[in-house]
């Protein structure tokens, strides 16, 4: 078992650290550039990308990234006396509640209503403004959540974990 979770440890960690990375950039530039462009330029390059993301590689990455943080934290409790043990559930936890449950529950269905919009419409243009604040709000948690639990499956390892 501990080389299952050393295996799993290491590719969370490279799920989250890849995760980080790509939230890093929207939240350092991108929504910034988005939102420099008219509303509907904006819009319809949103929903270009959120059309882009649902790719093979992107949905590997991210089932890892989430599947491994969701199995290490919840094994973590069972292994509490192993080293790292706790920095596997910190990781974990950050992961899965501030990646997972926040993309799933708040940048999704944000990006749900954005497809849904005409983006020449003024109700576009609304909905537009509000995107940009309210997703790139989200959007900075789970840069932090994946950073954190990134450090945090590092750690793990390094004391080996």
């Amino acid at each position: 078992m501990d080389r299952v979770t050393g295996v799993a440890t290491f590719a969370a960690a490279l799920g989250c650290a890849l995760m980080a990375g790509l939230f890093f950039a929207f939240s350092a530039f991108m929504m910034t550039a988005l939102g420099r462009l008219p509303a509907p330029q904006g819009i319809a390059a949103m929903q270009s990308i959120n059309v882009a993301i649902l790719n093979p590689v992107f949905g590997v990455v991210f089932f890892v990234a989430s599947a491994g943080s969701a199995f290490l934290a919840v094994m973590a409790p069972f292994a509490w006396d192993q080293p790292g043990a706790g920095w596997r559930l910190l990781g974990g936890l950050l992961l899965v509640v501030g990646v997972f449950v926040v993309t799933v529950g708040f940048n999704v269905p944000l990006n749900n209503e954005l497809d849904a919009a005409d983006p020449g419409s003024v109700g576009g243009a609304d909905l537009w403004r509000r995107y940009l604040t309210t997703w790139t709000a989200w959007n900075h948690v789970r840069t932090v959540a994946a950073l954190g639990a990134t450090a945090s499956l590092i750690e793990s390892l390094r004391h080996g974990g």
